[in-house]
C-alpha cells in the first residue's frame, strides 16, 4: 500500500460520497471532473480497494468507502483546523484577522447568536466566522470546534471555561393563541390547552421531568426536538410550549404562562481550547460573545 497519498485525493472521496457522482464532487471542489476521476482512480490504485460502484444513479460507495469515511472525515478536520490555527496567530498585520468556528444549539445560534456576529464583523471585517448548530456537544479538544457554548458544565481540563449565567426557560403562548383559547389559570387548566413539547427523552428532559411531571410527553398535542421548531409553533399560535423568557420581546410577542408553577434554568458556558489562548482573534471573538450573552441573560431582570 502506498504510504504517501496526497490530501487531495481523500478530499475528492469525500466529496464523491457526499454528492454521489463525480460531477457534484468537482463543482464542490471547483476542479474538472477528469481530475476528480483521476483523484479516485489514483486512490484505488493506491489501496489496492474499489471505492465506488457505477449506478443509473451515480456512485455507489461500497463497503470499505464506508469503512474509511470516518477517518477521512478526521483528516478533513485536522486540514480545516490546520488552516484556521495559521490564520489565528498570523503575525504579519496589526488587525485582528482569522477564521473562528463557533458551535452552538440551534436556538441559540437562530435566535441568539446572529446580531452578536453581525456587531462583531462590523467593527471588525477581517474575521471570519463559521457557524456550526447542532445539540451535539462538538469536541473541543480535537477541535470540530474553536469555541462552544454549551449548557452543561465543562468538565475537560484543557478547556478555558466562562460560566455566562442562567437562561430562564418559561411556559409561554401568543397573545392570538390566548385570545382564541383563553389564559390558563392553574396547572389543570394547562392540561386543557394544546401542548407543544419534545419527543425523545434527553438527560435534561428526565431531569425536569422530576419536577414537572405533569408536563409529560403524553400530553403534548405537537411534539417535536427541535428547539427551533417549538419556538416557531409557539410563535404561530398553535399551542403553549417552552422557550427562553428573553424570547417573549421579540418580533412576535409571547405572554409567559404560570410563571410560578413552571421556570428552569438552562446553566450557560461559553468554551474554547486552551491552545488558543494566545490567538488574538479566538481571544476576542470569546469575549465579544461572552459580553452579548451576558447581555442577553440579563434582558428579563432589568
Amino acid at each position: 500500500m502506498n504510504t504517501s497519498i496526497p490530501w487531495e485525493w481523500y478530499r475528492t472521496f469525500l466529496a464523491v460520497l457526499r454528492e454521489g457522482s463525480l460531477s457534484g464532487a468537482s463543482r464542490t471542489l471547483a476542479i474538472t471532473q477528469p481530475t476528480a476521476g483521476r483523484h479516485i482512480a489514483a486512490l484505488e490504485s493506491a489501496l489496492n480497494q474499489v471505492l465506488f460502484t457505477r449506478s443509473q444513479t451515480g456512485l455507489l460507495a461500497t463497503d470499505t468507502a464506508q469503512a474509511l469515511k470516518i477517518h477521512a472525515e478526521a483528516m478533513e478536520s485536522t486540514a480545516n483546523t490546520l488552516e484556521r490555527t495559521a490564520a489565528n496567530f498570523s503575525l504579519n498585520s496589526a488587525s485582528i484577522r482569522g477564521v473562528v468556528r463557533v458551535t452552538a444549539s440551534d436556538i441559540i445560534g437562530v435566535e441568539v447568536l446572529p446580531p452578536l456576529i453581525a456587531q462583531l464583523r462590523e467593527s471588525n471585517p477581517q474575521i471570519a466566522i463559521e457557524l456550526v448548530l447542532s445539540n451535539r456537544v462538538q469536541d473541543l479538544l480535537h477541535r470540530e470546534a474553536d469555541i462552544a457554548i454549551r449548557m452543561t458544565t465543562p468538565i475537560q481540563e484543557q478547556l478555558i471555561a466562562r460560566r455566562i449565567g442562567g437562561i430562564e426557560l418559561g411556559l409561554h403562548a401568543s397573545t392570538a393563541y390566548l385570545a382564541r383559547h383563553g389564559t390558563p389559570q392553574s396547572t389543570e387548566d394547562l392540561l386543557n390547552h394544546a401542548l407543544i413539547g419534545f419527543d425523545q427523552n434527553t438527560p435534561f428532559i428526565r431531569k425536569a421531568l422530576q419536577k414537572f411531571p405533569q408536563l409529560n410527553r403524553d400530553f403534548f398535542a405537537m411534539r417535536t426536538d427541535s428547539d427551533v421548531a417549538q419556538l416557531s409553533l409557539i410563535r404561530a399560535g398553535a399551542g403553549i410550549g417552552i422557550c427562553h423568557a428573553q424570547l417573549a420581546c421579540g418580533h412576535i410577542p409571547l405572554q409567559r404562562i404560570l410563571p410560578h408553577f413552571f421556570s428552569l434554568y438552562l446553566e450557560t458556558w461559553l468554551v474554547m481550547h486552551e491552545d488558543l489562548r494566545n490567538s488574538r482573534c479566538c481571544k476576542f471573538v470569546f469575549d465579544a460573545l461572552a459580553k452579548g450573552l451576558e447581555e442577553y441573560i440579563c434582558q428579563t431582570r432589568t
